[in-house]
């Protein structure tokens, strides 16, 4: 695997490593859910999700403090009006009290707020709780997309890999016929044009694996990008391209399914539960709230007495003259709920025409697959009777060309419809809501 370099911030980059990396099709998509960025902000935004949680439960928890403290204190007290000559009356002597005081306290206390009755925070602990749901669904929608974007890049990379296999066979084969047509020219048999086609055909079909070739190398790029890796590691891919019948679920099966596993549908519902959530405390904070607050200590002079000290109150709070914030909070929290609930109806309506159309997909590129393997059969048996008919010296080379450049383009179209085929299967799988646990079901792996 490539090694790894933490920078100051914690981010980790990864740095490529000498010769190929082998990388399956469950590979790649295990790396890019690790290190996908898409993934990696989704999981902060899960923990910022989790604190706002227990912020908003800490409300309804009781709230305890401690603390000791200790002071020295000097008390000038003719600056607070007690005058030694009145305290005569009380029978107390003005030599033998001292203006000046010296006190020297130590104490130790325990504090607790308690709120017993608060609607609105109970409200909004619970829609904290449907935040932390949605934010996990939105994870998985997430993962869902990933294993989607991951899974077609390398299934393009396939198809190109097998581009560029069948340009090289095919320039091999152009370059036997070349050779063929020059050797009859040589030996007084053959013509010039068949030699100068031979040869713009060999020339032609060594560009389409120069253009392969630049293809895969640009979207193994795409790849490495999609799954964390660094741009120049080199990785050789250890999968072929799958075919496999997919025996398709009833549209009304498919729809059922993707009620249920849909994440992002889940994640508008529990949304919607969150912003009810909200709206019920909004129309709540009306009602009173109950809270107690209260302490208990001791409290005494530094080498002397300490006794104890308490504190408890009770306390009521109602709101008076707060109508019109209260109706405008109820208005904006009536209004998300709304339209909240418009998003998961277009997105239920969405739903069926995204099955709609990946099925309709997924049935016609499987019959371009089919028919595009008769193809290549077909303009192979082509190439092989017109070369038989070149050798033969019946006919020059021109069908011979013409056919070759005939199987070329079957065989980039069966790379091209197999590609579709297996991606419009993955679609339908991401449309179901099931792609990121049975997309090997999906492909026939």
């Amino acid at each position: 695997m490539p090694s790894e370099q933490k920078l100051p911030g914690g981010l980790v980059i990864e740095r490529a490593t000498p010769g190929a990396l082998p990388l399956s099709l469950d590979d790649a998509i295990d790396l890019g859910l690790k290190h996908n960025l898409q993934m990696l902000l989704i999981q902060q935004n899960e923990r910022v999700v989790h604190g706002e949680l227990l912020t908003v439960e800490n409300n309804l928890l009781p709230s305890l403090t401690a603390k000791g403290t200790l002071a020295a204190q000097q008390i000038d007290l003719a600056a607070l009006g007690f005058r030694p000559g009145g305290l005569v009356a009380f029978g107390i002597s003005p030599g033998t009290f001292p203006t000046i005081v010296k006190v020297n306290t130590a104490g130790a206390q325990i504090s607790m707020n308690q709120q017993l009755f608060n609607v609105p925070a109970y409200y909004l602990y619970r829609s904290a709780q449907k935040s932390a749901t949605a934010a996990n669904l939105s994870t998985l929608n997430v993962r869902g997309g990933v294993t989607l974007a991951v899974g077609t890049q390398y299934l393009l990379a396939l198809a190109d890999a097998a581009q560029i296999e069948n340009a090289r066979a095919l320039a091999k084969a152009d370059e036997v016929a070349y050779q063929q047509a020059k050797d009859s020219h040589d030996a007084g048999v053959g013509t010039n044009l068949d030699m100068l086609r031979a040869r713009v055909q060999l020339q032609t079909q060594q560009q389409a694996v120069i253009s392969a070739e630049n293809a895969f190398a640009k979207d193994k790029i795409v790849l490495n990008r999609l799954i964390g890796l660094p741009a120049d590691q080199e990785i050789a891919l250890t999968d072929t391209a799958p075919y496999a019948e997919f025996a398709e679920l009833p549209l009304p099966d498919a729809m059922k399914l993707a009620f249920q596993r849909r994440k992002d549908l889940l994640n508008l519902e529990a949304q919607l539960e969150v912003a009810t959530q909200a709206h019920k405390a909004v129309r709540s904070e009306r009602l009173p709230t109950v809270a107690f607050d209260g302490y208990y200590g001791v409290l005494g002079e530094v080498g002397g007495l300490f006794h104890g000290v308490f504190a408890a109150t009770g306390k009521v709070s109602v709101p008076v003259f707060e109508e019109g914030q209260l109706r405008g909070e109820n208005e904006v929290a009536a209004a998300q709920v709304t339209a909240l609930r418009q998003q998961i109806d277009s997105l239920q309506v969405s739903i069926e025409w995204q099955i709609r159309s990946a099925m309709l997909d997924v049935q016609s590129s499987n019959e371009l697959v089919k028919v595009a393997r008769s193809n290549v059969d077909l303009a192979t048996q082509e190439v092989q009777d017109a070369s038989d008919r070149f050798k033969a010296g019946v006919d020059d080379n021109l069908p011979v060309v013409q056919a070759q450049a005939t199987l070329a383009q079957a065989q980039s179209q069966l790379v091209q419809t197999l590609y579709q085929y297996n991606q419009s299967k993955l679609q339908l799988a991401r449309n179901t809501g099931v792609v990121e646990s049975q997309y090997k079901v999906y492909l026939g792996r």
